[in-house]
């Protein structure tokens, strides 16, 4: 396999694992700070009120956005079988 080739994929796999990681982690961040916001603003010190908060946010993209990763993993992965059936072939 061409170092090209083999790098372009490296590259994709990598884009594809951010755009399909970066909702669950922005929306994990955002629950993050909003609950620390409410804790400095209350005074409410409880460190596991942090979890249940993230766990919904995370869960819901999930939901909403499950197929949109999926299908996108799917379509990644596509193409790699196709780059190796092509490299396998010569």
């Amino acid at each position: 396999m061409e170092q090209a080739v083999v790098m372009d994929l490296a590259r994709q796999g990598i884009v594809v694992s951010l755009m399909v990681s970066m909702p669950i982690l922005a929306v994990a961040l955002f629950f993050g700070l909003a609950v620390s916001v409410f804790q400095a603003v209350t005074q409410i010190q409880e460190m596991t009120l942090t979890y249940l908060p993230k766990l919904v946010g995370a869960g819901l993209i999930i939901v909403f956005m499950g197929g949109w990763m999926l299908s996108t993993l799917v379509t990644f992965m596509t193409h790699c079988f196709e780059m190796a059936t092509r490299v396998g072939g010569v």
